[in-house]
């Protein structure tokens, strides 16, 4: 059973630094004497957001835009940085209005989701988007996104299906589905 407290941070050191990452090593001192480095993303400080919007229909609300990372286009849910000042609720409204085309009346700060917290410190806070309506703010995208919509009622298939192989979309997907499902238990009862 691992302890309680965490480890002690002996040094972090900057290794490489872009527009858009740092890379820092951290020097850690564990509570039985081991002692490592490791090498570590570090998120931006504002964080990002993912916006899951459902219309009035209950489907999400995808884009699809390419990825360089994996180099093909792929669909998901809307998302990207906190601006300095900007809320996540503020930001997460603005991405859906930059990327495609709506804005919500309802938005709920559900969660936080991390990707490979072991390596990254990028934090990105999941907000659900509801009472949709129309609006467009320019955006940073180099092409236009396409905007398609997925029934709630077929994630399971969507999520095998390959579409979308962005882990924090398809985990976003899924805990919306279950805070909704939740939220019908208590009107229920």
């Amino acid at each position: 059973m691992p302890p309680n407290a965490p480890p002690t941070i002996k040094a972090i050191r900057p290794l490489a630094e872009t527009r858009l990452f740092r890379v820092e090593g951290v020097d850690l001192r564990f509570a039985n004497g081991a002692e490592v480095q490791f090498e570590r993303l570090k998120g931006s400080a504002n964080g990002a957001v993912i916006v899951a919007a459902l219309t009035a229909g209950d489907e999400f609300v995808l884009i699809r835009e390419y990825a360089c990372g994996t180099e093909r286009y792929e669909l998901g849910l809307p998302k990207g940085r906190i601006d300095a000042g900007e809320t996540p609720v503020e930001a997460a409204n603005r991405e859906l209005m930059e990327e495609a085309g709506f804005g919500a009346r309802n938005l709920t700060r559900l969660n936080e989701l991390t990707m490979a917290p072991t390596y990254s410190g990028q934090r990105t806070h999941l907000v659900l988007a509801e009472s949709l309506h129309e609006a467009h703010l320019p955006g940073d995208e180099p092409e236009p996104l396409e905007v398609s919509f997925l029934p709630m009622a077929e994630l399971d298939e969507f999520a095998a299906s390959g579409d979308c192989s962005e882990a924090r979309s398809l985990a976003a997907m899924f805990l919306v589905r279950a805070y909704r499902q939740q939220r019908e238990r208590e009107g229920a009862a």
